[in-house]
């Protein structure tokens, strides 16, 4: 039986050994390197978890699929990184949109995260967050269009001042209320309830979209066409 030495993210044992029960490829990343969901029992508590593990550059020439996980020599630690386990967070937590920068894609994804679990402040937070990235990659270098150092401090006054000025779509207008001029809308206090937060996760979305995913999908579309017309030629 393959063994795992792990923490149990179920009693806490510290480097502890886990029984290999079954296993779920997951997917392939770099090319190369496999993600797999390992079901290991802890022997300290007997209690089963979902490891999430992944394949190691120093394995990376072990056909792991065509084995299986079980087959393999030795300890999963010589093959594989944990990295986490499954648990309440990875339910229903919602993917941001395409093609998003790091930063704003990694602020959402745990605004996402917070709100599968209901921990309506930090996802407040963190769609706040996300809209604070965005919108300052919009503000021009010079003052202009009555741009002021308040307007460039503040997420509210600045949302009103590209709505104002055109640079945002007038469409979006009315979901930007979640965001107060003067910040006071909970995320700084700790008062966000879930209506609170889903309206800032609802506008950070369609902001997002509007702002990257959508120019994005475009431009993929336009660089398939001139590929066809081009083949034609």
């Amino acid at each position: 039986m393959a063994e795992l030495v792990a923490d149990c993210p179920r009693c806490g044992a510290g480097h502890i050994t886990l029984d290999l029960a079954g296993e779920n490829f997951s997917r392939i990343e770099y090319g190369w390197q496999h993600w797999y969901e390992a079901f290991c029992i802890c022997r300290k508590c007997h209690d089963g978890s979902v490891i999430i593990l992944a394949q190691t550059s120093a394995a990376s020439q072990v056909n792991v699929r065509n084995i299986g996980l079980g087959a393999l020599a030795g300890t999963l630690n010589d093959y594989f990184t944990v990295e986490g386990y499954l648990s309440l967070k990875d339910e229903n937590a919602e993917q941001p949109p395409e093609y998003l920068p790091a930063d704003i894609e990694a602020a959402f994804k745990e605004g996402a995260t917070c709100m599968a679990v209901k921990c309506y402040n930090a996802a407040g937070t963190m769609f706040r967050l996300c809209l604070d990235f965005a919108t300052k990659s919009l503000m021009p270098a010079d003052d202009v269009d009555g741009l002021t150092k308040r307007i460039r401090g503040s997420l509210g006054f600045r949302l009103a001042w590209l709505f104002d000025t055109g640079r945002l779509p007038e469409a979006l207008r009315e979901l930007a209320a979640c965001v107060k001029d003067d910040g006071n809308d909970g995320a700084h206090d700790g008062t966000l309830t879930e209506v609170d937060a889903e309206d800032l996760h609802e506008f950070a979305y369609e902001l997002l979209e509007r702002l990257y995913t959508e120019p994005k999908r475009l431009q993929i579309a336009k660089e398939r066409r001139a590929a066809r017309h081009k083949d034609v030629g």
